[in-house]
């Protein structure tokens, strides 16, 4: 499996904006084959704050997943929403194996 957490800090009056067009992304990319998980979640103490925890079955699917219509506009929406640039973590899974996704 390959994970990325992405951390995006918005605009605060970008705040629901930038949650329709993510929720947008999210339902789309739920649907692409390499997709085993795609979260979007908000800070509970600083709504402006967000992490996509995105789960590929390989990273190869990651690259897929970049070269959609639905993440291209997503991208172009969310780009002047954003406080600073996102930045991404990636991961590789321990538990549960790949068998647990």
């Amino acid at each position: 499996m390959f994970i990325i957490h992405v951390d995006i800090q918005v605009k605060p009056e970008c705040i629901e904006a930038f949650k329709q067009a993510t929720l947008a992304n999210a339902g789309a990319s739920v649907r692409e084959e390499g997709v085993a998980r795609f979260d979007v979640l908000q800070g509970a103490d600083d709504p402006a704050c967000f992490r996509l925890v995105e789960v590929y079955r390989s990273p190869e699917d990651h690259g897929k997943h970049k070269r959609t219509a639905h993440y291209a506009a997503w991208a172009e929406c969310v780009a002047a929403m954003m406080a600073e640039p996102r930045t991404g973590t990636k991961y590789r899974d321990l538990f549960p194996g790949d068998a647990g996704w």
